[in-house]
């Protein structure tokens, strides 16, 4: 079998076969992680649901938009009010901030490929159950359910970013890394646009929805465990130059065996700490996004299903070729020594936290003209596109030895927002009005603006100092030395 698979696949480059894969790992993630805040639309009853004339100035009315609702449909089966429903949506994070960084130290020690492959296998396992779940336990259940689900998909960015240091040499970094980061934009495109037409036309309702997903995801991991493998050395049919170059361009930086994780210099970093900052604020803006779009468009502009699924997913379509461009322009100018590399992530988390926030807000004032905020609301996520070359693999720059625990602390503290995010707007949008809803996005510009300027200030595209095992042998053997005469009273950074 590894002999047919090597004399037909030899002279395909396997880094980016791995890219695509791993890009295909992320879309899977985020079909089944966001393709509840589409379906909950339909499984709750609506107090609003059946008002098609203007309550006042800041209600709209459903005379414009609601122009094909679902031939076949099982929705408003459950009263969940917007408190519950905040819950409901914040509860797959509970468990996800949970196994990042057990996530990411596994990877390291021993590679990503099934520490990343059973995560989705299970999330999809989940998925698959959540109809049966939600029909026995209810709102209970589904949380329970979500918490599960979460725990599977907390391994997913750290495996991967274990596995990117291993196969993404540094002039190729922003290309790689955005083409496989962005599996969270077209996964939430697809969701959201194929999730309104599953609903719209199946016999069997929002449950099919779980299904398609759920089944996906079980037949991207048995593709997985078949064509990737933790690094290049492993990988049993990669061309000899390929191996050679990979070798060649990251052995400076990367070492298959580095010491134990410096946590002590990992937590004294600045730059980690402004790389923390700047997930925090991209985080509750886009989770913001993900998690409660599609109940602004059901609820407060009155989109129909199918048209809610196409007209949320436009804006992340957008967002997914900014970052695509935006991601091979920025290797370019970094390769070309136009800008440094610094400088190239400072200006695309500005670009992909400014532009955002100003559109969201605009977006607010524009009332009920439905069309117009969606036309905001994709610029503003347009330009959020240069995350993905800018801050998002930025942990690979400061340290391609423990880029697995750092993308685990880094993206578990800022999914702590999925959690908050969705009870915010559940308590602040109580009868979904567009004041109540402004406030919400005014959070979101405030918490973009701040997060980005700490960035600035303090971020960099360097290798850290501590990434050099050289400097941890060093450091851990004058510390003992240090212990073995007398207290070191001074402070661990």
């Amino acid at each position: 079998m590894i002999s047919l698979w090597k004399s037909c696949c030899i002279q395909i480059q396997q880094r980016w076969v791995f890219a695509i894969m791993g890009f295909l790992a992320i879309f899977n993630a985020y079909t089944m992680r966001v393709c509840l805040s589409i379906t909950i639309t339909e499984m709750v009853v609506s107090e609003h649901k059946n008002k098609s004339t203007v309550i006042d100035d800041d209600v709209c009315s459903n005379e414009n938009h609601q122009l094909d609702p679902p031939v076949n449909s099982t929705s408003g089966s459950y009263h969940w009010d917007e408190s519950l429903q905040g819950i409901i949506l914040s509860s797959f994070y509970w468990g996800y901030v949970i196994t990042h960084i057990p996530g990411g130290m596994l990877a390291e020690k021993f590679g990503g490929k099934y520490s990343l492959g059973l995560g989705i296998l299970s999330t999809a396992i989940f998925t698959l159950l959540t109809p049966l779940a939600v029909d026995i336990g209810g709102a209970t259940a589904l949380i329970i359910l979500r918490v599960l689900m979460g725990l599977g998909e907390g391994t997913t960015f750290p495996a991967l970013n274990a596995m990117l240091a291993q196969w993404t040499p540094p002039e190729e970094r922003s290309k790689i890394g955005s083409l496989v980061f962005a599996g969270a934009l077209l996964g939430t495109v697809f969701t959201t646009s194929i999730s309104g037409l599953i609903m719209h036309y199946s016999t069997v309702g929002w449950p099919a929805v779980f299904y398609v997903f759920g089944s996906i995801g079980v037949l991207w991991f048995f593709v997985w465990v078949l064509v990737c493998y933790n690094n290049p050395s492993e990988h049993p049919f990669i061309s000899e130059n390929e191996r050679k170059f990979l070798h060649e361009r990251m052995s400076a930086h990367t070492h298959k065996k580095p010491p134990a994780v410096p946590w002590r210099h990992i937590l004294c970093s600045a730059p980690v700490w402004a790389l923390i900052t700047a997930q925090i604020g991209h985080d509750w803006g886009f989770f913001t996004m993900v998690t409660d779009l599609p109940k602004y468009m059901s609820s407060v502009l009155k989109f129909s299903i199918k048209s809610n699924g196409y007209l949320s997913s436009l804006p992340y379509l957008s967002m997914w070729i900014c970052s695509i461009l935006s991601s091979w322009f920025a290797d370019w100018i970094i390769t070309a020594g136009h800008i440094s590399r610094t400088n190239v992530r400072k200006i695309g988390t500005t670009i992909a936290s400014v532009g955002p926030g100003v559109f969201i807000v605009a977006a607010s004032y524009a009332g009920c003209d439905g069309y117009t905020v969606v036309a905001m609301f994709t610029i503003g996520m347009t330009l959020m596109g240069t995350f993905y070359p800018g801050m998002k693999v930025n942990a690979l720059d400061l340290s391609p030895n423990y880029s697995g625990t750092l993308m685990a602390v880094v993206n578990g503290i800022g999914a702590f927002t999925g959690i908050i995010t969705p009870i915010v707007v559940g308590e602040l949008t109580p009868n979904n009005t567009n004041a109540q809803w402004r406030l919400v996005f005014w959070i979101v510009f405030i918490v973009l603006v701040i997060t980005n300027l700490v960035f600035i200030l303090y971020a960099s595209g360097e290798v850290e100092h501590w990434n050099n095992p050289e400097f941890i042998h060093a450091d851990r053997a004058k510390r003992r030395k240090k212990q073995e005469g007398e207290i070191d009273s001074r402070s661990p950074c």
